[in-house]
């Protein structure tokens, strides 16, 4: 008998994230045939939908789980908007998340399935490729409150509000987003997890215990506290709670938990804060190879409709990104392979420190404001 072996884990500095071309896709195609069911109810109205990939498929996310996340699984997400109260069209904004755990087979079934989404919405969405704990804020705001948990459809998961079995710890990581979204991100509990700035919750079962770093915010404290008491509620009050605030009395008690050698708590190296200008680049594939040229100024008057061209924006302290804008003239590869294109430019131009970024991808006419601010609008 053949032992089953789990399949193989995504590397996201794969310079080829679309897998475009690859027994992937054609695997993809073969479980989908000539049409996605899936995308029958696809941005008809206004709302959020999400989808998760399984084997393959793409699978309708529940509505009550919505801001639950699963760092085994990747994840299709679709924002449908109004851009005024009074516009007669919508608008939309197309994610593919993957988990840091996801399997090359999820990422490439997402990646594919948010192009064809995207072609079936006649190219008008805005498209961000996402990476877990590099999320844009964008993607953020859509959910008030964002959790990240271990586990997915490959290796079992569970519910927050789940109380962890006998002799297992969860640590939760809380933070804010520049959207005030509070994220809950599962953590391993060791000591290593734990940084300076931030609120900590580590999770018994029937006892939580909430940990407020010397240099977290009035307002993450806050936040933690109401998550606190919602797995409080959840399970029908039948656990303990204690705060603790670093330096304060007792929270010996909670370091304790990770080992006594710990001291004081390492500060998370912050974003470099210096103004930088993004670099616009022209992006072809006219003579069969790719080509990145660099295009100055970084201007929206540099932009030429027949071109796709690539705005560098990783140095940014907030919101690092790479843009991809595609003009109504580009060739259908340009268009269909720009994210893939966008993933090598990382890949080959910043290496493993900014490779996670979110990539943005546009068409012309239908820019973001963060993009038009980037090049001076």
């Amino acid at each position: 008998m053949a032992l089953l072996t789990r399949p193989e884990q995504y590397n996201i500095k794969d310079s080829n994230i679309a897998l475009l071309g690859s027994d992937i896709e054609k695997r993809v195609r073969e479980h989908a045939g000539d049409h996605e069911s899936a995308w029958d109810g696809a941005g008809v109205e206004p709302g959020l939908q999400i989808w998760r990939i399984e084997q393959f498929n793409v699978v309708a996310w529940p509505k009550d789980r919505n801001g639950s996340f699963y760092d085994g699984d990747s994840y299709i997400v679709l924002n449908t908007y109004k851009k005024t109260p009074e516009s007669e069209s919508l608008s939309f904004d197309l994610h593919f998340w993957l988990g840091e755990h996801t399997t090359q087979d999820e990422a490439g079934t997402a990646a594919y399935k948010a192009v064809e989404l995207d072609d079936h919405l006649h190219g008008r969405p805005v498209q961000y490729r996402e990476v877990q704990a590099f999320e844009s804020d964008r993607f953020l705001s859509y959910f008030p409150r964002f959790v990240c948990l271990q586990g997915g459809v490959a290796t079992g998961f569970q519910h927050v509000s789940d109380a962890p079995p006998p002799d297992v710890r969860r640590l939760y990581r809380i933070t804010l987003s520049p959207s005030r979204t509070l994220v809950v991100r599962e953590v391993p509990a060791e000591g290593k997890s734990l940084v300076q700035g931030d609120v900590f919750v580590l999770d018994k079962g029937s006892a939580v215990s909430q940990l407020n770093t010397q240099k977290s915010a009035g307002i993450e404290k806050f936040k933690a506290a109401e998550f606190v008491q919602s797995l409080v509620s959840e399970r029908q009050g039948q656990c303990n709670v204690t705060v603790y605030d670093e330096g304060g009395t007792g929270v010996g008690v909670f370091l304790a938990e990770f080992g006594d050698d710990i001291v004081s708590l390492p500060q998370e190296e912050s974003a470099d804060e210096t103004t930088t200008v993004p670099v616009l680049y022209r992006l072809s594939d006219a003579s069969g190879q790719l080509t990145f040229e660099s295009v100055a100024p970084p201007a929206l008057s540099s932009l030429a409709s027949d071109d796709a061209f690539l705005l560098d924006d990783t140095r940014h302290p907030v919101h690092a990104a790479v843009y991809v804008w595609i003009g109504k003239g580009a060739s259908l590869n340009e268009r269909r392979l720009a994210g893939q294109y966008a993933q090598r430019f990382l890949y080959d131009h910043h290496g493993a420190e900014q490779v996670s970024v979110p990539i943005i991808r546009m068409a012309e006419g239908d820019e973001t404001s963060a993009f038009v601010k980037a090049l001076g609008g």
